[in-house]
């Protein structure tokens, strides 16, 4: 991830938690942003570094202990009282320990030391790994009555494929 290394991200990032959204590290997760405490969110970190960090939300209100921390490359205002943006993920992180911030969202102390394997560029699967993939795609959609665009999911480079399975389909937080 060109500009990003673990040294050069914020000790202290704000989070957004949601439950059923990741974001991945280059992967893109669209969001429409109506709270006010999210908003505000959003247009701070406008003003500043644009990385949010997104997290799921335990059933008790307290966070997992891992997010994927983001970077706003897309942001539209349709000035309807929300905000249309998108996130581009740049790393993993572990939560070091949660604020008490003064803001109406929630800030985190961000740890990225177990995550250094996200500023580098993956290794493509192996052939037989990747036919495995789509065989499996293809009979869960087949299963689920849905379908898919082949020719996209042929064509899209491994990691962006993963991405995008781990971010759309049906999985339970582990």
């Amino acid at each position: 991830m060109s500009g990003f290394g673990a040294s050069a991200l914020p000790e202290v990032i704000p989070v957004f938690p949601l439950e059923n959204a990741i974001v991945l590290p280059r992967g893109q997760l669209p969001l429409n942003i109506f709270e006010p405490r999210y908003l505000a969110m959003v247009k701070a970190a406008m003003g500043g570094d644009r990385l949010i960090g997104m997290i799921q939300p335990k059933e008790d209100g307290s966070l997992f202990e891992i997010g994927g921390l983001g970077r706003i490359t897309q942001f539209t205002d349709p000035e309807n009282g929300r905000l249309l943006i998108v996130l581009t993920g740049v790393t993993r992180f572990r939560i070091a320990g949660e604020l008490d911030a003064e803001t109406p969202y929630r800030q985190v102390r961000a740890d990225y030391s177990g995550f250094t394997e996200d500023f580098q560029a993956p290794q493509p699967m192996a052939a037989v790994l990747r036919a495995d993939l789509e065989t499996t795609l293809r009979t869960y959609l087949d299963t689920q009555g849905l379908s898919a665009d082949w020719e996209a999911v042929s064509g899209a480079d491994d990691e962006s494929l993963v991405n995008t399975l781990a971010a759309v389909c049906p999985f339970d937080v582990a």
